[in-house]
């Protein structure tokens, strides 16, 4: 029997709202930060089945959350298609050659840097309790390039909306290879017992309407159609983050099967907007989930107005902060749990 999340994925309201945050296995746990301190480095640590696979699983065994979502990053494509990788305490994740003229021919695949991945997907899900579903997930082409173009993080993503205006082939090269490359790590991550795969484009908001259609809404279509095409049933969920009034033309064109909403978007306008009966993820604000307070009870119950004609499933409209306290977790599940609407 399908677990409550993923029945809502496939188009059905049960009894209750199923629930997972992004970034649920990670800094904000004790238990995490304990393991981090004994095992090293981030990537260390997402490339380690074992740990991997434990972290996955801690904040399972926390709060019982409906999914669990594999521990792991969306630059593990890059660093498959031949750029090296590595985290800067502090600063975040660089990536070497930057591909400022978007060549990347030149870069020497290894794609068995994905396998223990693979793993850590067979392990989570022979810990999982019945009923919890396993989500893999992977970046959209438009965000991982703009990490492969500049070689690291950026405020605007400047350096590849620039090389996307100025040589459009170029970039479409590096997008293509990005999708070739997602398509066979979310089927096998699917074929090793993943049942949903979310697509996560955190930097679609930086993007001209144009643009938009061009490098977000495109190459997630083909990456859809790839996937349902080679694996039939396995729900993909899109998540653009903002893009706000273009969240319709992607429901829409993309052929994903559920939409993530991120919190700057109104969810009494998403429910009205989206496609009829289309599943909808989200939207509290995390920053809201650190503060606390009536603010947070009165949001969550607002969320859950809005969605409560259509499949939906609670989350945040992003990854849960790391120093967002214990106890607003444990009131967050506990409002979303005894809402019946």
């Amino acid at each position: 029997m399908p677990g409550l999340l993923l029945d809502t994925l496939n188009g059905h309201r049960g009894e209750r709202v199923p629930l997972w945050l992004m970034r649920q296995a990670g800094r904000y746990l004790p238990e995490y930060r304990a393991l981090r301190e004994r095992a090293g480095g981030f990537l260390a640590m997402a490339y380690d089945s074992a740990l991997a696979a434990e972290i996955t699983l801690q904040p399972i065994r926390r709060f019982g959350f409906d999914g669990a979502i594999l521990f792991s990053d969306i630059l593990v494509i890059p660093h498959a298609l031949g750029q090296d990788l590595w985290f800067e305490t502090g600063e975040g994740p660089r990536l070497a050659p930057p591909l400022v003229d978007g060549v990347w021919q030149a870069l020497e695949a290894m794609p068995t840097r994905l396998d223990p991945i693979y793993q850590t997907v067979r392990q989570t899900r022979a810990g999982l309790p019945e009923g919890v579903t396993m989500l893999g997930f992977a970046g959209s082409p438009w965000t991982v390039a703009t990490y492969m173009v500049a070689g690291q993080g950026s405020k605007d993503q400047h350096q590849a909306r620039e090389l996307a205006y100025r040589d459009p082939a170029a970039f479409a090269s590096l997008i293509e290879s990005i999708e070739r490359a997602t398509v066979d790590y979310l089927i096998r991550q699917i074929d090793a017992g993943v049942e949903a795969v979310q697509l996560f484009d955190s930097w679609a908001g930086s993007l001209a309407p144009d643009q938009f259609e061009r490098w977000v809404i495109a190459p997630n279509a083909r990456i859809a159609a790839a996937l349902h095409a080679a694996r039939p049933g396995v729900p993909v969920i899109g998540f653009p983050k903002g893009a706000g009034a273009k969240l319709p033309a992607y429901a829409c064109e993309t052929g994903v099967d559920a939409v993530g909403v991120d919190e700057t978007v109104d969810p009494v306008w998403a429910a009205r907007e989206l496609p009829a009966g289309m599943p909808v993820q989200g939207n509290l604000d995390p920053l809201l989930l650190l503060a606390g307070g009536e603010a947070l009870e009165r949001r969550i119950d607002a969320v859950l107005e809005a969605f409560a004609e259509r499949p939906h499933i609670f989350n945040l409209g992003h990854g849960i902060g790391q120093f967002t306290p214990i106890e607003h977790v444990e009131k967050l599940i506990a409002t979303v749990r005894g809402w019946r609407g």
